[in-house]
């Protein structure tokens, strides 16, 4: 049920969010980073953006995305985005994506002709999570071909929080984080138990993976060309115009034939034309055409 806050407002940090001043961010925010902030999310700003407003001493929103729209406050500008864009994940997320790529994928691609490292693109990584899960699968393949990969595999993980890219590169997690989604024997064969209950990626699975700041809205031209994209559950966020237009670059981004793995409740958009659907039950993935 949607709440009416035409007739009241609610308090954030040390000041109330009106209607006019949540219309003024959720713009601020999809011109930012192209998330479609939808109109019954006020008690998510004021959760997430009530920290920034004490910590900083402003005393409301819209007072906020005023000082974001110089270039001086940048660093406020990524805290928010930063608190935003934090969403929640975990290892190997669907099973049928990693699986997939461990019993089908590499194996297609190492048997095609070609030099160089394959190449594999996570796109919107959060706290790596899926780039590691990934890096864990090729691991794997590589144990049942004897401990040995025909080519390099690199992994290239981006994200818009800054703060999240730094824990990723930690690579660092806590017992609650490892417990959602790894087996017992994952957890043992590919981390190292630290102090405090904490468990550190090994570097046989970390070294793989490259992590990137970046914005979906941005050019993807300085990452160079992808035999896989994992674009998973980010696009839910965007409108249809801008996962469309996101959709059609990593297009462009795939080499011929690449596969584009997606979250279980995203499509193509209006970019169906430009891949191919594959079954690998119980999912699908799409290739390039």
């Amino acid at each position: 049920m949607t709440t009416n806050y035409s007739a009241r407002t609610s308090t954030t940090g040390n000041a109330s969010l009106n209607p006019a001043e949540f219309e003024q961010f959720r713009t601020f925010l999809k011109e930012a980073c192209g998330i479609s902030l939808a109109e019954n999310k006020q008690y998510l700003v004021t959760t997430r953006i009530r920290r920034i407003l004490t910590e900083n001493k402003i005393e409301s929103l819209g007072a906020l995305v005023s000082m974001m729209s110089g270039f001086r406050n940048s660093s406020l500008k990524q805290q928010v985005i930063d608190a935003m864009t934090t969403n929640e994940t975990f290892w190997f997320r669907d099973t049928y994506p990693y699986e997939y790529l461990k019993s089908n994928l590499l194996g297609e691609i190492f048997g095609e002709k070609g030099f160089g490292s394959v190449r594999v693109w996570s796109a919107a990584c959060s706290s790596g999570q899926e780039p590691y899960s990934i890096s864990m699968s090729v691991e794997e393949y590589r144990r049942m071909k004897m401990g040995s990969l025909p080519r390099q595999v690199e992994i290239v993980a981006t994200d818009l929080s800054s703060a999240i890219l730094e824990q990723a590169r930690k690579a660092e997690y806590d017992k609650m984080s490892v417990l959602r989604g790894l087996t017992p024997e994952r957890l043992d064969a590919y981390f190292d138990k630290l102090p405090n209950e904490i468990w550190r990626v090994k570097p046989s699975v970390k070294d793989r993976v490259q992590f990137r700041s970046l914005n979906l809205q941005d050019s993807f031209s300085t990452l160079g060309k992808f035999d896989i994209i994992f674009c998973r559950n980010v696009l839910i966020y965007f409108a249809a115009d801008l996962k469309e237009d996101i959709l059609r670059r990593m297009h462009q981004t795939l080499k011929p034939g690449g596969m584009l793995v997606l979250g279980s409740s995203e499509g193509l958009a209006g970019a169906s034309e430009l891949f191919e659907m594959v079954h690998c039950s119980p999912g699908i993935m799409y290739r390039a055409k």
